[in-house]
């Protein structure tokens, strides 16, 4: 009787359950954190890189003198992370276009999302 008494004041090994039930919640937000942060890097990096294109395209036009050198242009000023964007270039009735799409795979450890993300970009 006086065992189970001290056994149920005992409160040693409560910090360590209490850290097994929360630590791999919080581990797995942490990840989530940083894998969003990644794609928005990989989306302001892609609308950044379409929009100097363009700006290319109207502005510097000893540059970007036709459509695969503006494409050569705006590969060069994606510095996002390491996936292959594919850039294209049209003359639109808003002035120059430059549109990037990329297909960005997300590994969540137990499966693979692709996510299309796509950006336009139009300077007169």
């Amino acid at each position: 009787m006086r065992l189970l008494k001290s056994l149920l004041r005992n409160k040693e090994g409560t910090t360590a359950v209490e850290f097994a039930i929360v630590s791999p919640v919080f581990i797995a937000m942490l990840f989530g954190v940083i894998g969003l942060c990644i794609t928005l890097f990989l989306i302001a990096c892609l609308h950044f890189a379409v929009e100097d294109g363009a700006r290319c395209a109207s502005v510097k036009t000893d540059i970007c003198v036709d459509a695969a050198s503006t494409v050569n242009y705006t590969q060069s000023h994606y510095m996002g992370p390491n996936v292959s964007p594919t850039f294209s270039y049209a003359a639109a009735p808003c002035g120059k276009s430059v549109t990037g799409t990329i297909s960005y795979s997300m590994n969540l450890g137990f499966q693979t999302f692709a996510v299309p993300i796509s950006a336009t970009a139009c300077y007169p």
